[in-house]
């Protein structure tokens, strides 16, 4: 299950990581974000070796959500060493957001 980290973990977790990273920005009250979830989790555990995987609340951590210019969610960021790589924003099916992380590992 991925572990949802705060504004302090994420500088820790994900922008001083080397190696890539999926991070799900989500609201518990979301539509959307709740039907990703699962998608989510499920990605996270094919790709348990490769890349690591987190969820951030906006709700709790509205400064690394403005930091990365997430305005609408849910929004998948993949970051690689630190960098963010690519945004998904929306929702999107499991092949697609299998594809975009196989594209930078």
């Amino acid at each position: 299950m991925a572990k949802i980290i705060n504004s302090n973990e994420f500088i820790e977790q994900v922008e001083n990581n080397k190696g890539v990273v999926v991070v799900d920005f989500f609201a518990t009250w979301c539509a959307p974000c709740k039907m990703l979830a699962p998608i989510f989790e499920e990605v996270g555990s094919e790709f348990d070796e490769k890349a690591k995987f987190f969820k951030l609340d906006v709700d709790q951590s509205g400064d690394i959500a403005q930091k990365y210019g997430v305005f609408s969610i849910p929004t998948i960021i993949i970051f690689k060493d630190g960098k963010s790589v690519e945004n998904l924003a929306g929702f999107m099916p499991k092949e697609s957001i299998i594809n975009k992380i196989e594209a930078h590992l």
